[in-house]
Protein backbone atom coordinates (compact mmCIF):
# COMPACT_ATOMS: atom_id res chain seq x y z
CA UNK A 1 0.00 0.00 0.00
CA UNK A 2 1.37 3.40 -0.98
CA UNK A 3 0.10 6.23 1.21
CA UNK A 4 2.61 8.82 0.02
CA UNK A 5 -0.18 10.94 -1.51
CA UNK A 6 -2.56 10.49 1.42
CA UNK A 7 -3.41 13.35 3.78
CA UNK A 8 -2.91 12.91 7.52
CA UNK A 9 -5.98 13.13 9.70
CA UNK A 10 -5.96 15.00 12.99
CA UNK A 11 -8.62 12.62 14.34
CA UNK A 12 -6.28 9.88 15.57
CA UNK A 13 -5.31 9.56 19.22
CA UNK A 14 -2.55 7.19 20.32
CA UNK A 15 -3.36 5.89 23.79
CA UNK A 16 -0.99 2.96 23.64
CA UNK A 17 0.78 2.85 26.96
CA UNK A 18 -2.35 3.83 28.85
CA UNK A 19 -3.88 0.99 30.85
CA UNK A 20 -7.63 0.71 31.34
CA UNK A 21 -8.62 -0.67 34.73
CA UNK A 22 -11.76 -2.21 36.16
CA UNK A 23 -14.76 -3.83 34.50
CA UNK A 24 -12.93 -5.03 31.40
CA UNK A 25 -14.45 -7.60 29.10
CA UNK A 26 -12.94 -10.93 30.11
CA UNK A 27 -10.23 -12.31 27.89
CA UNK A 28 -7.50 -14.87 28.14
CA UNK A 29 -5.69 -14.63 24.83
CA UNK A 30 -6.88 -18.03 23.57
CA UNK A 31 -8.30 -18.60 20.11
CA UNK A 32 -11.87 -19.20 21.26
CA UNK A 33 -11.79 -15.96 23.27
CA UNK A 34 -10.36 -14.05 20.32
CA UNK A 35 -13.03 -15.37 17.93
CA UNK A 36 -15.58 -13.02 19.51
CA UNK A 37 -13.60 -9.96 18.57
CA UNK A 38 -12.11 -11.16 15.32
CA UNK A 39 -15.46 -10.81 13.62
CA UNK A 40 -14.66 -7.06 13.35
CA UNK A 41 -17.57 -6.25 15.59
CA UNK A 42 -18.56 -6.37 19.24
CA UNK A 43 -21.75 -5.91 21.22
CA UNK A 44 -20.83 -2.65 22.91
CA UNK A 45 -23.69 -3.11 25.38
CA UNK A 46 -21.55 -5.78 27.07
CA UNK A 47 -18.54 -3.59 27.70
CA UNK A 48 -17.64 -2.91 31.32
CA UNK A 49 -16.95 0.31 33.17
CA UNK A 50 -13.47 1.26 34.27
CA UNK A 51 -10.88 3.95 34.87
CA UNK A 52 -7.44 4.27 33.33
CA UNK A 53 -3.85 5.16 34.10
CA UNK A 54 -0.80 6.00 32.03
CA UNK A 55 1.89 3.32 32.28
CA UNK A 56 4.26 4.63 29.64
CA UNK A 57 4.50 6.50 26.33
CA UNK A 58 3.20 4.99 23.06
CA UNK A 59 5.75 2.89 21.17
CA UNK A 60 7.88 4.78 18.66
CA UNK A 61 6.88 2.58 15.73
CA UNK A 62 5.21 5.27 13.57
CA UNK A 63 2.02 3.23 13.43
CA UNK A 64 0.14 6.38 14.34
CA UNK A 65 1.39 7.95 11.09
CA UNK A 66 0.04 5.01 9.09
CA UNK A 67 -3.27 5.25 10.94
CA UNK A 68 -3.55 9.00 10.36
CA UNK A 69 -3.03 8.53 6.64
CA UNK A 70 -5.58 5.74 6.36
CA UNK A 71 -8.12 7.82 8.28
CA UNK A 72 -7.21 10.81 6.12
CA UNK A 73 -8.23 8.89 3.00
CA UNK A 74 -11.45 7.77 4.66
CA UNK A 75 -12.32 11.36 5.55
CA UNK A 76 -11.62 12.54 2.01
CA UNK A 77 -13.72 9.80 0.41
CA UNK A 78 -16.73 10.08 2.70
CA UNK A 79 -16.75 13.88 2.78
CA UNK A 80 -17.12 13.75 -0.99
CA UNK A 81 -19.74 10.99 -0.95
CA UNK A 82 -21.91 12.79 1.61
CA UNK A 83 -21.73 15.98 -0.46
CA UNK A 84 -22.78 14.08 -3.60
CA UNK A 85 -26.50 14.84 -3.94
CA UNK A 86 -26.97 11.86 -6.25
CA UNK A 87 -26.39 9.54 -3.28
CA UNK A 88 -29.59 10.82 -1.71
CA UNK A 89 -28.30 10.93 1.86
CA UNK A 90 -30.52 12.39 4.59
CA UNK A 91 -27.53 14.48 5.73
CA UNK A 92 -25.12 16.31 3.42
CA UNK A 93 -22.19 16.83 5.79
CA UNK A 94 -19.84 14.05 6.85
CA UNK A 95 -18.90 14.23 10.54
CA UNK A 96 -15.64 12.30 10.83
CA UNK A 97 -15.13 9.86 13.72
CA UNK A 98 -11.99 9.59 15.82
CA UNK A 99 -9.68 6.58 15.82
CA UNK A 100 -8.12 5.62 19.14
CA UNK A 101 -5.10 3.32 19.16
CA UNK A 102 -4.71 1.40 22.41
CA UNK A 103 -2.83 -1.47 23.97
CA UNK A 104 -4.25 -4.03 26.37
CA UNK A 105 -7.38 -2.17 27.39
CA UNK A 106 -9.23 1.04 26.73
CA UNK A 107 -12.00 3.20 28.20
CA UNK A 108 -14.70 4.23 25.75
CA UNK A 109 -18.06 5.95 25.66
CA UNK A 110 -19.52 2.44 25.64
CA UNK A 111 -17.52 1.27 28.67
CA UNK A 112 -14.13 -0.42 29.05
CA UNK A 113 -12.83 -3.26 26.89
CA UNK A 114 -9.65 -5.27 26.48
CA UNK A 115 -7.86 -6.17 23.28
CA UNK A 116 -9.62 -9.52 22.93
CA UNK A 117 -12.80 -7.88 21.68
CA UNK A 118 -10.93 -6.86 18.54
CA UNK A 119 -11.43 -3.58 16.63
CA UNK A 120 -14.78 -1.93 17.24
CA UNK A 121 -16.80 1.24 16.74
CA UNK A 122 -18.59 2.88 19.67
CA UNK A 123 -21.61 4.91 18.52
CA UNK A 124 -21.90 6.61 21.91
CA UNK A 125 -18.70 8.61 21.31
CA UNK A 126 -18.43 8.25 17.51
CA UNK A 127 -15.01 6.61 17.89
CA UNK A 128 -13.23 3.61 16.42
CA UNK A 129 -10.92 1.61 18.71
CA UNK A 130 -7.98 -0.52 17.59
CA UNK A 131 -5.14 -2.38 19.26
CA UNK A 132 -2.69 -2.90 16.36
CA UNK A 133 -1.48 -6.20 17.85
CA UNK A 134 -4.84 -7.56 16.64
CA UNK A 135 -3.32 -8.10 13.22
CA UNK A 136 -0.75 -10.55 14.55
CA UNK A 137 -3.58 -12.75 15.81
CA UNK A 138 -5.52 -12.31 12.59
CA UNK A 139 -2.56 -13.57 10.57
CA UNK A 140 -1.04 -16.21 12.85
CA UNK A 141 -4.14 -17.70 14.43
CA UNK A 142 -6.84 -17.29 11.80
CA UNK A 143 -4.96 -17.27 8.52
CA UNK A 144 -5.74 -13.67 7.57
CA UNK A 145 -3.27 -11.04 6.44
CA UNK A 146 -1.33 -8.45 8.42
CA UNK A 147 -0.39 -6.51 5.27
CA UNK A 148 -0.97 -2.77 5.39
CA UNK A 149 -3.94 -2.79 3.02
CA UNK A 150 -5.58 -5.56 5.03
CA UNK A 151 -5.18 -3.37 8.12
CA UNK A 152 -6.63 -0.42 6.24
CA UNK A 153 -9.60 -2.62 5.23
CA UNK A 154 -10.30 -3.35 8.91
CA UNK A 155 -10.22 0.36 9.76
CA UNK A 156 -12.43 1.10 6.74
CA UNK A 157 -14.91 -1.57 7.93
CA UNK A 158 -15.16 0.07 11.35
CA UNK A 159 -15.52 3.46 9.66
CA UNK A 160 -18.33 1.86 7.69
CA UNK A 161 -20.19 1.38 10.97
CA UNK A 162 -19.84 5.12 11.57
CA UNK A 163 -21.28 5.84 8.12
CA UNK A 164 -24.17 3.52 8.97
CA UNK A 165 -24.70 5.40 12.21
CA UNK A 166 -24.86 8.75 10.39
CA UNK A 167 -27.30 7.38 7.80
CA UNK A 168 -29.52 5.60 10.33
CA UNK A 169 -28.93 2.00 9.26
CA UNK A 170 -27.73 0.94 12.71
CA UNK A 171 -31.23 1.60 14.06
CA UNK A 172 -32.50 -1.32 11.98
CA UNK A 173 -30.70 -3.83 14.19
CA UNK A 174 -32.28 -4.75 17.48
CA UNK A 175 -30.50 -6.63 20.26
CA UNK A 176 -30.33 -10.32 19.45
CA UNK A 177 -31.43 -9.86 15.82
CA UNK A 178 -28.75 -11.99 14.16
CA UNK A 179 -30.08 -11.70 10.62
CA UNK A 180 -30.14 -7.91 10.80
CA UNK A 181 -26.62 -8.02 12.25
CA UNK A 182 -25.44 -10.02 9.22
CA UNK A 183 -26.94 -7.40 6.93
CA UNK A 184 -25.24 -4.57 8.83
CA UNK A 185 -21.83 -6.25 8.88
CA UNK A 186 -21.88 -7.14 5.19
CA UNK A 187 -22.94 -3.58 4.45
CA UNK A 188 -19.87 -2.38 6.41
CA UNK A 189 -17.67 -4.67 4.29
CA UNK A 190 -19.32 -3.22 1.20
CA UNK A 191 -18.66 0.32 2.44
CA UNK A 192 -15.00 -0.61 2.94
CA UNK A 193 -14.95 -1.66 -0.70
CA UNK A 194 -16.51 1.67 -1.71
CA UNK A 195 -13.70 3.44 0.16
CA UNK A 196 -11.11 1.37 -1.75
CA UNK A 197 -12.78 2.23 -5.08
CA UNK A 198 -12.86 6.00 -4.57
CA UNK A 199 -9.69 6.16 -2.49
CA UNK A 200 -7.73 4.58 -5.32
CA UNK A 201 -9.01 7.23 -7.72
CA UNK A 202 -8.07 10.04 -5.35
CA UNK A 203 -4.78 8.77 -3.91
CA UNK A 204 -3.61 5.85 -6.07
CA UNK A 205 -2.75 3.84 -2.94
CA UNK A 206 -3.44 0.26 -4.10
CA UNK A 207 -0.46 -1.84 -5.12
CA UNK A 208 -0.22 -5.41 -6.51
CA UNK A 209 -1.37 -7.91 -3.91
CA UNK A 210 -3.26 -5.37 -1.79
CA UNK A 211 -6.79 -6.41 -2.73
CA UNK A 212 -5.85 -10.07 -2.33
CA UNK A 213 -4.58 -9.33 1.20
CA UNK A 214 -7.88 -7.69 2.18
CA UNK A 215 -9.89 -10.55 0.71
CA UNK A 216 -7.73 -13.09 2.56
CA UNK A 217 -8.65 -11.42 5.84
CA UNK A 218 -12.33 -11.06 4.90
CA UNK A 219 -12.44 -14.77 4.12
CA UNK A 220 -10.63 -15.74 7.31
CA UNK A 221 -13.18 -14.10 9.58
CA UNK A 222 -16.38 -15.35 7.96
CA UNK A 223 -18.86 -16.85 10.43
CA UNK A 224 -18.62 -20.31 8.88
CA UNK A 225 -14.81 -20.33 9.00
CA UNK A 226 -14.74 -19.23 12.62
CA UNK A 227 -17.38 -21.76 13.65
CA UNK A 228 -15.39 -24.58 12.05
CA UNK A 229 -12.28 -23.52 13.97
CA UNK A 230 -13.98 -24.17 17.28
CA UNK A 231 -13.35 -27.59 18.77
CA UNK A 232 -9.93 -27.91 17.19
CA UNK A 233 -11.21 -27.39 13.67
CA UNK A 234 -14.16 -29.74 14.11
CA UNK A 235 -16.77 -27.13 14.94
CA UNK A 236 -20.27 -27.37 13.48
CA UNK A 237 -21.48 -24.65 11.13
CA UNK A 238 -24.79 -23.27 12.40
CA UNK A 239 -26.29 -20.65 10.05
CA UNK A 240 -28.77 -19.70 12.77
CA UNK A 241 -25.87 -18.27 14.77
CA UNK A 242 -24.35 -16.20 11.95
CA UNK A 243 -23.89 -12.54 12.93
CA UNK A 244 -21.44 -11.22 10.33
CA UNK A 245 -21.81 -13.30 7.17
CA UNK A 246 -19.98 -16.24 5.66
CA UNK A 247 -16.45 -16.09 4.29
CA UNK A 248 -17.80 -16.16 0.75
CA UNK A 249 -20.20 -13.30 1.38
CA UNK A 250 -17.72 -11.10 3.21
CA UNK A 251 -15.43 -11.40 0.20
CA UNK A 252 -18.35 -10.75 -2.15
CA UNK A 253 -19.49 -7.67 -0.22
CA UNK A 254 -16.07 -5.97 -0.23
CA UNK A 255 -15.52 -6.90 -3.88
CA UNK A 256 -18.90 -5.50 -4.95
CA UNK A 257 -18.21 -2.20 -3.20
CA UNK A 258 -14.73 -2.01 -4.69
CA UNK A 259 -15.92 -2.68 -8.23
CA UNK A 260 -18.95 -0.38 -8.25
CA UNK A 261 -18.15 2.43 -5.81
CA UNK A 262 -21.92 2.84 -5.49
CA UNK A 263 -22.67 4.33 -2.06
CA UNK A 264 -26.17 5.58 -2.90
CA UNK A 265 -28.98 5.23 -0.37
CA UNK A 266 -30.81 3.08 -2.89
CA UNK A 267 -27.99 0.56 -3.02
CA UNK A 268 -27.33 0.61 0.72
CA UNK A 269 -31.02 0.16 1.54
CA UNK A 270 -31.01 -3.02 -0.57
CA UNK A 271 -28.97 -4.70 2.16
CA UNK A 272 -32.13 -4.69 4.26
CA UNK A 273 -34.53 -5.60 1.46
CA UNK A 274 -33.12 -8.69 -0.26
CA UNK A 275 -34.12 -12.12 0.94
CA UNK A 276 -32.09 -14.35 3.23
CA UNK A 277 -31.83 -18.13 3.37
CA UNK A 278 -29.65 -20.33 5.57
CA UNK A 279 -28.06 -17.29 7.15
CA UNK A 280 -26.92 -15.79 3.85
CA UNK A 281 -28.20 -12.83 1.86
CA UNK A 282 -29.43 -13.39 -1.69
CA UNK A 283 -26.44 -13.16 -4.06
CA UNK A 284 -28.36 -10.75 -6.28
CA UNK A 285 -27.19 -8.03 -3.89
CA UNK A 286 -23.58 -8.47 -5.01
CA UNK A 287 -24.09 -8.57 -8.76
Amino acid sequence: MDLSQAPESSNVEDRRGMKATGGLVAGGGGLLILIVGLLFGVDVSKLGIGGGRQTGPPPNDKYDVFARKVVGTLEAVWTKEFANKRNGYPVAKYEAPELVLFSGGVNTGCGAADSNVGPFYCPADDTMYLDPTFFQDLEKQLGGSAAEFSQAYVIAHENGHHVQNLLGFNKRVGRGDKQASVRLELQADYLAGVWAHHGQKQFNFIRPGDIEAALKSAEAIGDDRLQRRQGGGRGRVNPGEFTHGTARQRVAAFTAGYKSGDASMGKLTRFFEVGMRDGELDDILFR
